[in-house]
């Protein structure tokens, strides 16, 4: 079977919802793509990026899959200037906004994809050169008969395994209890992962995460959250 046959095939962990494009989120794409976008090529044959020659430094890397209206990423960047923020988002919407808030702010420290999270780990992330990976409220597909659509399942976990340093962290954060409990299981099972010792109770949020607008929907509804950090074997 050939390749694009096998990715029509792939289980998606997201649905491209068409949420409202906004002439300033169009202007964003315009004016600051080529500024902080990086393109998911075919054509280029799907070899590992130079990150270096991307972001004209070598640092550590920090990959936030999934980051939404950018609002933390936003904050990770300018409070870590030292590093070297990758995000991925599919939501143009997300995408645009954020662009705007980093050009507004001055920030040169991250680059964004616009394109599924695993094709991007897959071929243009090399191994071993990410210092860390943060997914933050992943859809928790609450529904019994979707969750084999759940981003976080062993395989991917072995996928981001590949990509992060040995001694580099992995953070996950829900507010959904079964999901919770799903990352718990998978991470627990995970034979390149262990539990960060100096942030081993998911109850406690760790300083470097904002309360997100995800986050405080999450607790007018009741929820509870948390949050797992584990490092890289």
């Amino acid at each position: 079977m050939d390749e694009s046959a096998v990715r029509e095939r792939r289980i998606r962990s997201f649905v491209l919802r068409q949420g409202r494009f906004t002439p300033a989120q169009q202007r964003a794409f315009d004016e600051h793509w080529a500024r902080y976008g990086i393109d998911f090529d075919v054509a280029r044959g799907h070899a590992p990026r130079d990150l270096d020659a991307t972001f004209g430094r070598r640092t550590a890397r920090v990959l936030e899959i999934g980051f939404g209206n950018g609002e933390q990423l936003l904050y990770s960047a300018q409070a870590e200037p030292a590093r070297d923020f990758i995000g991925v988002e599919v939501h143009r919407p997300g995408v645009g906004r954020l662009m705007n808030a980093l050009a507004d702010a001055g920030v040169d420290n991250v680059r964004l994809y616009n394109h599924d999270a695993v094709e991007v780990l897959e071929h243009e992330i090399a191994p071993g050169s990410l210092a860390e990976v943060r997914i933050y409220f992943p859809d928790p597909w609450h529904k019994k008969r979707h969750h084999k659509r759940r981003l976080v399942q062993p395989d991917f976990l072995a996928l981001l395994a590949g990509r992060v340093a040995p001694g580099g962290r992995l953070h996950l954060a829900t507010d959904w209890a079964d999901y919770a409990e799903h990352m718990r299981d998978v991470l627990a099972a995970a034979p390149d992962w262990r539990v960060d010792a100096g942030h081993a109770d998911p109850a406690v949020r760790p300083p470097w995460r904002i309360e997100t607008h995800f986050e405080r929907r999450g607790l007018r509804l009741g929820h509870g959250v948390w949050d797992f950090v584990h490092e890289r074997t």
